[in-house]
């Protein structure tokens, strides 16, 4: 990786939870980092298509990104309200789609899939004194 792209899956592995370019930028910015946005989205590109970053589309069309907590293929659990994340394993999903690509004459079948949802502290309601 280049020291730029090390620098932006640092940023990335300090957090839990998925992020935008913007933020990564403006918290690389903050801690001093001489780089530019479009560096970011690039360097953000090429660790997506390496496998070291997870991204998602957000219900608005931004794409936002968190560092892998596994190398294998996965899914994600994510909390609608704080964006809490879990990566799950999804046989079945693996079976349903490559059955689905070869009855239609498909090959080399690849898909994201993302469930949404409110994780259990989100759900639990508001305790008043």
């Amino acid at each position: 990786m280049t020291t730029r792209r090390d620098a932006v899956h640092d940023t990335l592995r300090k957090n839990e939870g998925f992020r935008s370019a913007q933020d990564v930028y403006a918290e690389m910015r903050l801690h001093g980092a001489k780089i530019g946005l479009t560096t970011v989205y690039r360097a953000l590109q090429a660790l997506a298509d390496g496998g070291k970053v997870d991204v998602l589309r957000t219900d608005d069309g931004e794409s936002v990104y968190r560092a892998c907590a596994t190398d294998s293929h996965h899914h994600h659990l994510v909390c609608r309200q704080c964006g809490h994340t879990v990566e799950v394993a999804g046989p079945a999903v693996e079976r349903w789609a490559e059955m689905v690509g070869s009855e239609h004459g498909f090959t080399g079948i690849t898909h994201t899939v993302e469930v949404f949802g409110t994780c259990s502290s989100c759900s639990q309601p508001a305790r008043t004194g």
